[in-house]
C-alpha cells in the first residue's frame, strides 16, 4: 500500500511539472500530454531496460496511466497565470517526484533481489530518469547536469536502502525518507549547493 502510494504522488508531481513545462514552453494539447506522460513514465522505462528485466510499458501502467491523464487534463485547463506560477514553483513538483520514484526505484531492485550496486543504480534512473526525459524533450539543460544537486539524492535513497539503513517494509522508515529527501533537495536548491569541485581547488 506504501509503494503504491507512493507511485500516485510520483507519477502525479511529475505529470504535473511535465505538463507545466509544456505549457510554458507553449505546446499544443498532444505535445503537453506526450511530455506530461514521458515525464511521470520514462525513468521506471529506463531502469527497467537497463536492468535488463522485463519492460513495463506505458500503457500496461494500469491506474497510474489514468492518474497522469487526469492530472494532465487539470493542468491543460490551467488559466496563462496559473501556469506561470507553477513554473516558478516546479522544483518542489520535481523534488516530490524524485523522492518518491528513487524509493520505487530501490524497492524494485530489492524486489528482483538486486546487490547495493544494482539498489543505486536503479535508484538513480527511476528518480531522475523522467525529469532528463522531460528537459531532454523541452529542450532544457537537464537539471542532472547542473551543478546544482540533484542525482545525489536519488543515489543517497539507494544507499540508504541498500546498505539497510532504511527498511523499506516500515511505514514510518520509507515516509521519512520521502521527506528527508524532498527536504534535501529543496534546501540543495535554494542554498546552491553543488558539486562543482574546480571551485573549491579554486579557493
Amino acid at each position: 500500500m506504501t509503494n503504491e502510494f507512493l507511485n500516485i504522488i510520483a507519477v502525479s508531481a511529475f505529470a504535473f511539472s511535465g505538463a507545466i513545462v509544456a505549457l510554458s514552453e507553449r505546446y499544443d494539447i498532444f505535445g503537453t500530454f506526450i511530455l506530461g506522460i514521458a515525464t511521470a513514465f520514462a525513468g521506471g522505462i529506463i531502469r527497467n531496460i537497463a536492468l535488463d528485466v522485463p519492460v513495463v510499458h506505458v500503457w500496461e501502467q494500469g491506474y497510474l496511466m489514468y492518474v497522469a491523464l487526469i492530472t494532465i487534463s487539470i493542468v491543460y485547463v490551467f488559466p496563462k497565470n496559473w501556469v506561470l506560477f507553477w513554473n516558478r514553483w516546479n522544483i518542489y513538483l520535481d523534488a516530490v517526484g524524485l523522492s518518491a520514484f528513487a524509493i520505487q526505484g530501490a524497492a524494485f531492485a530489492v524486489a528482483q533481489g538486486f546487490p547495493l550496486g544494482g539498489i543505486i543504480f536503479a535508484s538513480i534512473l527511476t528518480g531522475v530518469g523522467g525529469g532528463v526525459t522531460r528537459d531532454v524533450l523541452a529542450q532544457r539543460h537537464p537539471m542532472v547536469l547542473h551543478q546544482e544537486i540533484y542525482a545525489v539524492w536519488a543515489l543517497a535513497v539507494g544507499l540508504a536502502v541498500g546498505c539497510g539503513v532504511v527498511n523499506l517494509n516500515s511505514v514510518i522508515d520509507t515516509y521519512l525518507l520521502f521527506v528527508v529527501i524532498i527536504g534535501c533537495r529543496v534546501l540543495s536548491y535554494h542554498l546552491g549547493w553543488h558539486l562543482r569541485f574546480r571551485d573549491l581547488y579554486r579557493l
